[in-house]
């Protein structure tokens, strides 16, 4: 994911993902959103995996 730069200014972010096996590409991708200004971000997982 590639978010230019201000580009989520002010606004709250929602991520969606299927399974999270290590949590990194939540990780990036919220670090990316938080990068173009997103004001808050959150995640959802419909699966965990162990």
């Amino acid at each position: 994911f590639v978010a230019e730069a201000s580009s989520l200014r002010g606004l709250r972010v929602a991520l969606v993902d299927d399974v999270a096996t290590t949590g990194a590409t939540l990780s990036d991708a919220a670090a990316a959103a938080r990068s173009a200004g997103a004001r808050a971000v959150r995640a959802y997982v419909a699966a965990v995996e162990e």
